[in-house]
């Protein structure tokens, strides 16, 4: 059995070991300073910025906002990136707001583009995986979700009552996920986890029923301008999943309840960048989301 210094080896928390997490968890960073300062200075013309809600523990800290079209145009395809569904992954969210900053206008004229810069702001506060009752939003992407950021993100996304063609969810891979996510993720569910070989480089995360390879390879060889991609282990693999192609990996989306799979998008990607990297810096993470988000639109166009 792991060692967690919440709750009981083999046995999953109750309410008393995640109130016993949460009080743990401090601000670190400035959501309003990092995220909602910057929006209000870089929306592109034909673009509004909308609050589509805001989460339950602190409203006026917490509210969500989406970038989208001042008119959504029927004879274009849609395309729908998100950031920050696991808040603690830095690039996810600047990567996204580089984006919307330096490349969004460029493609107004041939996409309805639709972007979620910070998908769990409490998470990227506290630097979190999880949200505050200890639940990965990015495990949540069900009907009558309990977490929050995944439910009002579904809610926004079916009132726009768009056809998605593409869907791009931003990521990154981090030390932290040996040191800390994955072990606090076997505490609170009372099991053990093997730590996996975390990636020095950039993947994607293809879904399992419709990959799309040629779409990947698209995304792949853009970053490898800006960044290294990630190679196999030993065993051939990428956080324990089969690599596809070269830095591709499948997970079943819909299946897993991620974030990737809560729409119907014939294209589909997850970025996972590595920040940790000797040889990477915050600058070239965010520009290897971007030469993501920009491969992705160019391949469907």
């Amino acid at each position: 059995m792991q060692n967690y210094p919440i709750g009981k080896p083999g046995v999953p928390w109750g309410d008393e070991e995640k109130a016993q997490w949460k009080a743990q968890q401090q601000i670190q960073r400035s959501y309003k300073e990092q995220v909602l300062d910057k929006l209000t200075s870089i929306i592109p013309s034909g673009f509004l910025l909308k609050q589509y809600g805001s989460l339950p523990y602190d409203e006026s800290r917490y509210p969500l906002n989406v970038v989208v079209p001042n008119h959504f145009d029927p004879s274009k395809p849609s395309a729908l990136v998100t950031g920050g569904v696991h808040g603690y992954e830095t690039s996810g969210v600047q990567g996204a707001l580089q984006f919307i900053e330096t490349k969004l206008a460029d493609y107004a004229d041939k996409f309805n583009v639709v972007v979620v810069p910070c998908v769990s702001p409490w998470g990227y506060e506290t630097i979190n995986r999880w949200n505050p009752a200890a639940l990965d939003p990015n495990r949540s992407f069900y009907k009558d979700s309990p977490a929050p950021e995944a439910a009002l993100l579904m809610s926004m996304v079916k009132e726009l009552n768009l056809e998605l063609t593409l869907h791009i969810d931003l990521h990154e891979t981090t030390d932290t996920d040996n040191s800390e996510f994955r072990p606090a993720l076997a505490a609170r569910d009372g099991t053990t986890h093997d730590n996996w070989n975390i990636p020095d480089g950039f993947y994607t995360v293809a879904n399992t029923p419709n990959p799309q390879i040629e779409f990947q390879k698209a995304v792949i060889d853009a970053v490898r301008t800006v960044t290294h991609i990630a190679p196999p282990d030993e065993n051939g693999k990428i956080i324990g999943a089969d690599v596809v192609s070269d830095g591709v990996i499948c997970y079943d989306k819909k299946a897993l309840f991620l974030c990737g799979g809560m729409t119907d998008a014939v294209y589909v990607t997850t970025t996972e960048v590595y920040p940790d990297s000797a040889n990477a810096t915050p600058r070239n993470c965010n520009d290897a989301q971007v030469a993501a988000i920009c491969a992705a639109l160019d391949f469907i166009k």
